[in-house]
C-alpha cells in the first residue's frame, strides 16, 4: 500500500527532509513519511478501510441504495516513533508514548 500511496503524495519525502534540515519536529499522517524517517508518523489503518469500501462496493452491486448505507470512517490509527530522528533532533521521547507507540524505530 505504501507504494501505491507515494504515486498520489511525491512530496512527503521533501516535507521530511525539511523538516529535518530545520529541526522541526512534526507529525505526519501518511505512512511513507515513516519510510523516509519522519518523527511520528499517526496513519490510519488503511487496510481496514479498504476492507470497509469493498463492503459497502459488494451491498451497491447486490442492490442496496447508496444513500441507504451508512457513512464510516476509521477509527483505528498506527502510531509509529522514529527514535533514530528523535535523537538527531536532540529529543527524548517520554517512556509513556513509547509504550503508546504500535512501532519504534530504532
Amino acid at each position: 500500500m505504501v507504494g501505491y500511496a507515494n504515486q498520489f503524495r511525491p512530496s512527503s519525502r521533501i516535507i521530511v527532509e525539511l523538516a529535518g534540515q530545520n529541526r522541526l519536529p512534526a507529525i505526519y499522517p501518511y505512512s511513507e513519511c515513516m519510510d523516509a524517517g519522519g518523527l511520528l508518523p499517526y496513519v490510519p489503518e488503511v487496510d481496514r478501510l479498504i476492507t470497509q469500501m469493498a463492503h459497502q462496493a459488494d451491498q451497491i452491486f447486490k442492490g442496496a441504495q447508496p444513500g441507504d448505507i451508512p457513512i464510516q470512517q476509521v477509527t483505528t490509527h498506527r502510531l509509529v516513533i522514529n527514535l533514530k530522528t528523535a535523537k538527531g533532533l536532540g529529543l527524548t521521547v517520554p517512556p509513556l508514548l513509547l509504550a503508546r507507540a504500535d512501532q519504534v524505530i530504532e
